[in-house]
C-alpha cells in the first residue's frame, strides 16, 4: 500500500509539473483519424517502400501500455479499442511541448500521436510519431505487466483495470456483445417483435422467487423489481403481438455463486400457434447457429468438457430421470412418505406439506441436473410444479414444458402457455397458498393478467433463456461473475482500494 501511495504522489508530481509549464493534461481537443485495427487491416502488408510513398499522416489515440526510453528514442505501444500498435519517438524530430510530455509519461497515460508509417528492422508496422499530445494522464498505476490482474475479486470489483490490462476480458464481454446482437437478429428475422416491460411491477408475478422490494412515494405505493417479465409479455399476446421478446433485466433477491447474480440477463420470447415442441426445434436452430457465428462450428469446449450443439437433441421425461439416476422404482413415484424420506435423506428441508410433484422435481435437480452434460431437454413436468403452463392432453398430471440442461445446469425453461382463465387463477390461489405458508413474502393473485386472459390468450408458447449463464458456455467462463460487467459485490475491504 505504502509503494501504490508513493507510485500515485510521484504521478501527481509529474502532472502538476506538466501544468506549471502550460501543459494540459486533460484537453479534448485531439482527433482521431484511424483506429489500430485500420491500420493494420489497411497496411498491414505494405512493403516499406509503399508506406514511405504514403503522403497521409496518421492519427491514433490510446492508452500507454509500453515505453522503452533510449534518451534520444524511445519505443512505446498503444492500446485502444480495438488493438495496440506500436509508436516511435524521435525526440529530436519533435517539438519541445512532444518532448516534455515524454518526460512526463507513465504506463497507463493515454495519449494521441500523429505520424507517418514505416517498418522497423524486425518488419512490425510502427508510426513514427511527429506530434505527440497527453489526453489524460493517469495518477494510478496499473498492474504490474507480467502477472496483469491476478487478484479475482479486484478484477471483479475494479473491472475498468481489468478491461485494461486483460486481453481475454475484453474477449468475454465482446463475445457477450455479438451473443445478445445474434438473439436479437435471430428472433427479428423470424417475426418477432422487441418490446421493452415493466421493471418495476406492483405483483411479483412470473417465477417463484424472492422480489427485491421498493416503496414510490408520489403514489404511496409498495413496488417490486421484477422477477420475470412473462405476465406482461403473455398481456401483449392478448393484444395482437404474436410474436415478442424482450432482453432484459431480471432481479431476484436469493443467493451469490458462480452460477447465480441478483441482477441478470433474461431472453423472453412468446409466439402464438406454437407448442414447447415447436420451440424445441426453434431453440436447436438458435444454439448451433449462435456457436456457428462465435466459434465456427458446432462442437465447444468447457472447462475441459466437449459440448455438441449438433441437433437433435436428447429428450429426457422428469420419470425418466429420476428413475436413471435416483434410487427410486416406478412404483415409489406415488408413495408420497417415501419420496419425502428419500428427499430428507438427500438433505433437503421439508415439512410434508409440499406437493409431491414439487419435491420430485427438487429431486430430480439433486440426483439426475449433474449428469446432463450435453444439450438435454426435460420434460413432462408435474402441474403443482408449473402454476403457468399448459396441462398435457393425454396425462394431466404433467404440462407440456421443458427445461434444458447443458453441462449440468439449467439454461433455459418453456411450456405451452396456459391460456385457459379460470384453469389459470386456481393455479394462481394455489401458488400463493403454498408461498404464504413456505414463510416467503406471500404473492398475489394478479388480477389484471387474468382479466386480460379473459378476453382471450390465443394458443401460445413462450421461452426464457439466461443470457448469463449462455454466455459462459460460449466464453469457457467458469463464473457467472465473469460475464458480468459489474457483478454484485459485498462492501469493498478497504486495504483493497
Amino acid at each position: 500500500m505504502e509503494e501504490l501511495k508513493e507510485l500515485f504522489l510521484q504521478r501527481r508530481k509529474k502532472a502538476e509539473e506538466l501544468r506549471r509549464k502550460g501543459i494540459p493534461i486533460y484537453p479534448n481537443s485531439f482527433r482521431v483519424s484511424h483506429s489500430v485495427e485500420e491500420i493494420l487491416t489497411s497496411y498491414g502488408n505494405h512493403s516499406e517502400e509503399d508506406l514511405q510513398a504514403l503522403p497521409e499522416l496518421f492519427s491514433l489515440a490510446g492508452r500507454l501500455m509500453r515505453l522503452n526510453n533510449f534518451g534520444k528514442a524511445a519505443f512505446c505501444h498503444i492500446q485502444d479499442r480495438t488493438g495496440r500498435m506500436q509508436g516511435y519517438f524521435r525526440r529530436d524530430k519533435m517539438e519541445e511541448t512532444s518532448q516534455e510530455v515524454i518526460r512526463n509519461l507513465d504506463i497507463g497515460d493515454i495519449i494521441g500521436v500523429r505520424g507517418k508509417l514505416f517498418r522497423t528492422r524486425t518488419g512490425e508496422l510502427t508510426i513514427m510519431v511527429e506530434e505527440l499530445e497527453l489526453l489524460v494522464k493517469s495518477l494510478r498505476p496499473l498492474p504490474e505487466k507480467w502477472h496483469g490482474l491476478v487478484d479475482q475479486e479486484t478484477r471483479y470489483r475494479q473491472r475498468y483495470v481489468d478491461l485494461i490490462v486483460t486481453p481475454r476480458t475484453r474477449e468475454v464481454f465482446i463475445n457477450r456483445s455479438r451473443t445478445t446482437t445474434f438473439l436479437r437478429n435471430f428472433l427479428t428475422d423470424r417475426g418477432f417483435l422487441e418490446v421493452e416491460t415493466p421493471m418495476m411491477q406492483p405483483i411479483p408475478g412470473g417465477a417463484t422467487a424472492r422480489p427485491f422490494k421498493t416503496h414510490h412515494y408520489t403514489l404511496d405505493m409498495e413496488l417490486y423489481l421484477r422477477v420475470a417479465p412473462e405476465l406482461y409479455l403473455k398481456r401483449l399476446l392478448v393484444g395482437g403481438f404474436e410474436r415478442v421478446f424482450e432482453i432484459n433485466r431480471n432481479f431476484r433477491n436469493e443467493g451469490l455463486s458462480t452460477q447465480h447474480n441478483p441482477e441478470f440477463t433474461m431472453l423472453e420470447f412468446y409466439q402464438a400457434y406454437a407448442t414447447y415442441q415447436d420451440l424445441m426445434e426453434l431453440t436447436e436452430t438458435m444454439f448451433s447457429s449462435l456457436a456457428q457465428e462465435l466459434i465456427g462450428g458446432k462442437i465447444l469446449e468447457y472447462q475441459g468438457t466437449r459440448l455438441d450443439f449438433t441437433p437433435p437433441w436428447k429428450r429426457l421425461t422428469i420419470r425418466e430421470g429420476l428413475l436413471m439416476y435416483g434410487e427410486l422404482g416406478e412404483e415409489d413415484l406415488q408413495d408420497h412418505q417415501k419420496i419425502f424420506q428419500y428427499g430428507k435423506k438427500l438433505g433437503m428441508e421439508l415439512t410434508d406439506h409440499e406437493p409431491l410433484g414439487k419435491v420430485l422435481v427438487d429431486i430430480f435437480e439433486k440426483v439426475a441436473e449433474p449428469h446432463l452434460i450435453q444439450p438435454t431437454f426435460v420434460t413432462e413436468y408435474p402441474i403443482e410444479d408449473s402454476p403457468l403452463a399448459r396441462k398435457n392432453d393425454r396425462n394431466p398430471e404433467v404440462v407440456d414444458r421443458f427445461e434444458l440442461y447443458i453441462f449440468g445446469r439449467e439454461i433455459a425453461n418453456a411450456f405451452s402457455e396456459l391460456n385457459d382463465p379460470m384453469d389459470q387463477r386456481e393455479r394462481l390461489k394455489e401458488q400463493v397458498k403454498v408461498k404464504a405458508g413456505g414463510g416467503e413474502v406471500a404473492g398475489l393473485v394478479d388480477d389484471d393478467f387474468l382479466r386480460a386472459l379473459e378476453y382471450g390468450m390465443p394458443p401460445a408458447a413462450g421461452e426464457g433463456i439466461g443470457v448469463d449463464r449462455l454466455v459462459m458456455l460460449f466464453t469457457n467462463s467458469p463464473s457467472i461473475r465473469d460475464v458480468i460487467l459489474f457483478p454484485q459485490m459485498r462492501p469493498e475491504n478497504p486495504e483493497k482500494s
